[in-house]
């Protein structure tokens, strides 16, 4: 059983702006019921000073969802847009006296919502302000680049953190390699800036025969990719994920899934052990060609 604070219990029993605000001018909507957790957030923000005059909430999920939504409304009602900016997942669970590890991606959610209703009142949206990351997590839908920000933000260093905080990876776990990957990278460049000097794990290198096996069956691949406009290169392999760079006709296609899966199912059987072939996106493709990576 979780320990709740009694100021959670409170929020929980007689929510705060428990509403849909009919004049508003802003709202953000995220997650989704078949997740589990979903939450809409509306805002009524004066357009001459955008200070928000009012806030509601309506949210389907566990009762630290509804006080962290609840203490959300409460914190934010009389702030200016660029003050409730300010307001991380961290102040929330604080304002609420703590929240359970298990239960921070409520605060988390909320945060979330927040900065979805702020750029729907200034005429963005988020796809314009982050760019669109990898889907990581199929259950929950969290791509990498979420991830990537909450690991940050929070300082997290460990995979249970990581589904804590986000969810992903908690339901069906076969997500949590790339999670770990995710997790691996965002240290790295966590240390590099001077963020946490701790948590950074070392990894082994692959073996030239397992690298040269997987490069030949890329090889055998490419011409049929090639041939259709697109095409594939081996990036990295860490554990049991090989890491490829889709391009060309490729990119958004329906069909790359095929070709994937037409990997994964040849890497496997010529390695004698499962494999993932995991499709990496150019800005993450960047950063695996600075550390290094195999030339097909």
């Amino acid at each position: 059983m979780w320990d709740y604070s009694e100021k959670v219990k409170e929020h929980f029993f007689h929510p705060r702006n428990a509403k849909l605000v009919g004049d508003a001018n802003a709202r953000g909507d995220v997650g989704s019921i078949s997740c589990g957790d979903a939450l809409s957030l509306t805002l009524k923000v004066e357009p001459d000073s955008d200070v928000i005059l009012d806030a509601g909430f309506q949210t389907f999920g566990c009762g630290s969802a509804i006080a962290s939504s609840s203490a959300l409304t409460e914190m934010i009602i009389g702030k200016s847009l660029d003050e409730a900016m300010s307001i991380t997942n961290n102040d929330i669970a604080e304002y609420l006296d703590g929240l359970p590890p298990e239960k921070m991606h409520c605060s988390v959610m909320g945060m979330e919502a927040l900065h979805a209703a702020v750029a729907n009142y200034r005429g963005e949206t988020l796809e314009e302000d982050h760019e669109e990351g990898e889907l990581i997590c199929k259950c929950f839908a969290i791509d990498d680049l979420m991830i990537k920000r909450v690991v940050e933000a929070n300082k997290l260093s460990t995979l249970e953190e990581v589904v804590n905080y986000t969810k992903a990876g908690g339901a069906c776990t076969s997500c949590q390699e790339k999670i770990e990957w995710v997790l691996e990278c965002c240290l790295k460049e966590m240390a590099e800036k001077g963020l946490m000097t701790e948590g950074v794990k070392s990894r082994e290198e692959p073996s030239t025969e397992i690298v040269a096996i997987v490069e030949s069956i890329i090889e055998k691949v490419r011409p049929s990719v090639q041939a259709d406009g697109g095409d594939v290169r081996l990036l990295d392999i860490e554990d049991n994920i090989v890491f490829v760079e889709m391009s060309g006709a490729c990119v958004g296609c329906g069909l790359s899934g095929l070709t994937l899966a037409n990997l994964e199912q040849k890497i496997t059987q010529a390695l004698g052990d499962t494999y993932t072939v995991f499709p990496v996106q150019q800005n993450l493709s960047n950063t695996m060609q600075k550390e290094g990576s195999y030339d097909v």
